[in-house]
């Protein structure tokens, strides 16, 4: 076969991959419910994914994991300021002082 007949073929499969997984939830409508405790674990995904994305470049200083890491400093401070405060302004204006107080001094700015 050619080379852009198998591309077709690809494409065709991953869009029907994607049509019957996302149809499958939207299709039965309310005749399918998922279980109650499967529903409450669905609304943490969001949050699971964020943090996935957002712990690894706080967790690692040039691929390593480390106690002196700026990022991972800045990363508490944030999370100590929004423990305590409800202004959604302060723990961006604490975290990035941090993290630029300390990046000077080990060379990441």
């Amino acid at each position: 076969m050619s080379e852009g007949l198998w591309l077709w073929i690809t494409l065709a499969a991953i869009g029907s991959t994607t049509i019957l997984t996302r149809g499958s939830f939207i299709i039965p409508g309310e005749r399918a419910r998922l279980p109650a405790t499967l529903q409450r674990a669905l609304r943490y995904a969001p949050a699971a994914a964020l943090a996935a994305l957002v712990a690894p470049d706080v967790l690692l200083a040039d691929g390593e994991l480390s106690p002196f890491n700026p990022r991972l400093a800045a990363a508490v401070v944030v999370t100590l300021v929004c423990l305590r405060s409800r202004n959604p302004w302060l723990p961006f204006i604490a975290g990035m002082g941090v993290l630029l107080l300390l990046s000077k001094g080990f060379g990441l700015g």
